[in-house]
């Protein structure tokens, strides 16, 4: 019995979890700057396995102009059928998470943004320190890779590809 219970608080431990992890996206044209950002992300990271789930409500996302922001959920991302955008993928070559250290980690996974699904490659930064994981995160994005279809008329406004940003921070899971 004190084995299994062991076990399981061992498996517990290697379990990362953020709740209020930052998303934003740029978007920079010689029309318009567009940025937003999201305060809402949680997202889990098995320190055993390296996988890591992301998890964001599309309509968490806050603009400088309420406008775009309507725009945003109601035309671009039909945030009522579309309402989160989800990354699954794995950390490659994790480190041992019980101590301290700053790593920089290539990543792999899936990104479903808009519906459609798209595999993505590139680093973190991920850094250990007294028990709390801190991982930064910085990629692009191309828009018509997931079927967002930007209006002619605001063609001009928003950049073909868009920066995703990611800061997190992750504590141990206490319970499975």
């Amino acid at each position: 019995m004190v084995l299994l219970l062991y076990t399981v608080q061992a498996q517990a431990q290697q379990l990362w979890s953020s709740q209020k992890a930052a998303v934003s996206f740029f978007s920079s044209t010689v029309m318009e700057d567009i940025e937003a950002k999201s305060a809402s992300g949680s997202s889990v990271l098995d320190g055993q396995t390296g996988t890591i789930v992301f998890k964001v409500a599309n309509t968490s996302f806050q603009f400088k102009k309420k406008l775009m922001q309507e725009h945003f959920n109601e035309n671009y991302m039909e945030s009522e059928k579309y309402p989160y955008t989800t990354f699954k993928g794995k950390l490659k070559d994790l480190p041992d998470l019980s101590k301290n250290g700053t790593y920089l980690l290539a990543f792999e996974g899936n990104l479903n943004l808009h519906g459609v699904t798209k595999v993505y490659q590139g680093n973190v930064n991920l850094v250990v320190a007294n028990g709390v994981l801190s991982a930064k995160s910085t990629f692009k994005i191309r828009i018509a890779d997931h079927e967002i279809k930007i209006p002619t008329l605001v063609f001009k406004n928003i950049a073909e590809y868009v920066e995703v940003r990611i800061v997190a921070q992750y504590l141990p899971k206490s319970s499975i």
